[in-house]
């Protein structure tokens, strides 16, 4: 029997490899991995798109290049997390254990080491993402029910 951390490694290699495809059987078991198809990952992309095709009044070219543009943020308010707890493996995000649930943690929570922050569910298999470091946590980047992708920052946290 395969070994969750072992499994893990399984869904990373094939993350990072070209292989769209892989499926692994022995003594009576039997494991089946496929990558989700860029269709899929553009279509968690398209989302902030939309809230741009809002019906908007008509404004001079000019004006729409300033309003495109991104405003200049200082460095220090850009900034201001030294960690972010990213996902170990293309999955769905949970944010609590259970739908009736709070979540795990919010905004000005203090996180330990070991403390669980979110739930990533990979082939029915429920994973749970300790945060690994001491800090606060000054942003959640994912929302409930969300598709995340392996190496994609989940939280960011102000460390101490």
């Amino acid at each position: 029997m395969l070994k969750l951390e072992e499994l893990k490694e399984l869904i990373t290699l094939i993350d990072q490899s070209s292989i769209d495809e892989f499926d692994y059987e022995t003594e009576g078991e039997k494991v089946s991995l496929r990558k989700l198809k860029e269709e899929v990952v553009q279509v968690t992309q398209q989302a902030p798109q939309q809230v741009m095709n809002a019906p908007q009044a008509p404004v001079a070219p000019a004006q729409q290049e300033q309003q495109t543009a991104p405003a200049p943020v200082p460095e220090a308010a850009a900034k201001n997390y030294d960690y972010e707890i990213t996902s170990l493996m293309v999955g769905t995000f949970y944010s609590k254990p259970n739908p009736d649930s709070e979540d795990f943690i919010k905004v000005g929570d203090r996180v330990e080491k070991e403390t669980v922050v979110c739930i990533v569910e990979a082939m029915k298999l429920f994973n749970e993402i300790t945060a690994d470091v001491t800090g606060e946590i000054v942003e959640v980047l994912a929302e409930n029910g969300e598709l995340v992708e392996y190496g994609q920052p989940l939280f960011r946290v102000k460390a101490n």
